[in-house]
């Protein structure tokens, strides 16, 4: 039977392409363009894939997104049923400004295991590597986590370094973190990134506050196809958007575990740098090759795979 781990070289492809579009607007302070450009070649991509999928997470809803919106059917129509998350470029902003750190990424799970947001923007996230799965409580007070988290990954708290985005509505979320003797890691855009780095414990020991609710979705598949732990609550920062989450039946402010998030552990993550940033290299390019680096990271073996993938360039 058809199942989400043999499609990982087939989904590959899809982020590749997208990647190696946009990289023509890397630096030219056009971010529609490079979106644009990244959302028509992931979209083609994804209709050469072997399945038949439904976009959950996308560019958006219909109205709004031409491409790749919320509901979307793609592939080719045949092969396993599968949930797509995309974000065609994370960190359009940096894309646009030559800045390091934008990333091409997709996720896929068996259809109906992904968690639907609905009207829900923002979510406040927790991420933790695989050593600190269960022994964290999301809801505990500041101190009271970053104590048991330096207890599991066997540290003390001022080794300790969080992954937050630089908004002003962390400002006192930095501060709880630097008074209990932790350090943090700033950055202006990109959690997911900052997600794959605290669940692989590299660079950063978590990430944590408030982001958008899609690349939530997608940072959970990543955090359980590698065994990390991960939690969500809506936190609604639109005007509006806490009426639109209520009307539809869902929570502000619960936490939802990251089983919930994805309910398979057929799962599959797949990211390829655009920009050259800590956990993947840009695509570059010479005279005979465009080269990019992918991650893949399956759920079903746990395995993380590293590509390099070196492209003849058009004549």
């Amino acid at each position: 039977m058809a199942t989400i781990r043999n499609l990982a070289l087939s989904l590959l492809p899809v982020t590749e392409t997208a990647a190696r579009a946009a990289s023509s607007w890397i630096g030219r302070g056009e971010k529609e363009q490079g979106d644009g450009a990244a959302v028509d070649a992931m979209r083609a991509a994804l209709a050469q894939v072997h399945m038949r999928g439904t976009v959950v997470i996308g560019e958006g809803e219909k109205d709004e997104a031409p491409m790749l919106y919320n509901g979307e059917t793609v592939g080719s129509g045949s092969g396993p049923e599968v949930d797509i998350a995309v974000d065609p470029v994370e960190g359009t902003t940096f894309m646009s400004y030559g800045m390091p750190g934008s990333i091409c990424v997709l996720a896929a799970a068996p259809k109906g295991s992904m968690f639907r947001p609905g009207p829900a923007f923002y979510m406040d996230k927790l991420v933790v590597p695989a050593p600190a799965r269960g022994k964290i409580d999301p809801a505990a007070p500041m101190k009271d986590k970053l104590h048991a988290l330096a207890k599991a990954l066997g540290k003390d708290v001022k080794e300790l370094r969080i992954f937050l985005l630089k908004k002003p509505r962390h400002d006192g979320m930095i501060k709880e973190i630097q008074a209990a003797g932790a350090t943090v890691r700033l950055q202006t855009d990109g959690d997911v990134s900052g997600g794959i780095m605290a669940a692989l414990g590299t660079k950063v020991d978590a990430m944590m506050g408030i982001g958008g609710t899609p690349e939530g979705v997608i940072t959970a598949c990543a955090a359980r196809a590698m065994g990390a732990d991960m939690f969500g609550a809506l936190a609604p920062q639109k005007p509006g958007e806490a009426e639109a989450i209520a009307e539809a039946g869902l929570k502000v402010g619960q936490w939802i575990g990251r089983d919930e998030l994805v309910a398979s552990d057929d799962v599959l993550f797949v990211a390829t740098g655009l920009t050259s940033g800590d956990i993947l290299d840009g695509v570059s390019r010479s005279h005979f090759f465009v080269e990019s680096e992918s991650l893949v990271i399956s759920g079903h073996d746990g395995i993380l795979r590293r590509v390099r993938t070196h492209q003849r360039a058009d004549d």
